[in-house]
């Protein structure tokens, strides 16, 4: 019986150890999980990023009201998601496109966003494609979005700004 017992304690602190070194590396991947929007006496909605140990800006944030994990990227013209994160979403694919990608010239499908949101900074009707050969599990949110607020960096910090 005692022999149970400290084997028992052992998987018990090995699973506690194995769940706090899981949600620590998930923090370095995005240190934005938790947004707090700032509200200003001159009607702004802002929100501050940390950039993550990579040098990117990822966060949480929401696509038609349901949760998604998006990385910043003045590069992307457009919002780019990965197909099976649009599936996800039940997000419908539109007209097939010819875009230009790091990697190429690649297909992908026009697409309409009823909202996308970053903290309590929202945009409504936002264009975007959806990328079958994208097989990250991040949202781009390229300039579609990002072009309709104000962001600046100072140090590690990205401050995003929404005038309303």
């Amino acid at each position: 019986m005692r022999t149970l017992m400290t084997a028992l304690a052992w998987i018990s602190l090995m699973v506690f150890v194995g769940f706090y070194f899981e949600d620590m590396l998930s923090k370095q991947h995005n240190p934005n999980q938790s947004l707090e929007t700032q509200y200003t006496e001159a009607r702004v909605r802002e929100v501050a990023l940390q950039r993550n140990k990579y040098g990117h800006y990822v966060t949480s944030g929401k696509v038609n009201g349901q949760p998604v994990v998006f990385m910043l990227d003045t590069g992307a013209t457009g919002v780019a998601i990965p197909d099976h994160i649009a599936r996800k979403l039940s997000i419908k694919r539109g007209r097939p496109l010819q875009v230009q990608t790091a990697n190429g010239t690649a297909t992908s499908y026009s697409a309409r966003l009823e909202s996308v949101s970053v903290g309590d900074i929202v945009l409504h009707d936002v264009r975007a494609g959806i990328s079958p050969g994208f097989k990250g599990d991040e949202i781009l949110l390229g300039m579609s979005f990002l072009k309709h607020i104000e962001f600046t960096q100072r140090g590690d910090t990205l401050i995003l700004k929404q005038y309303f």
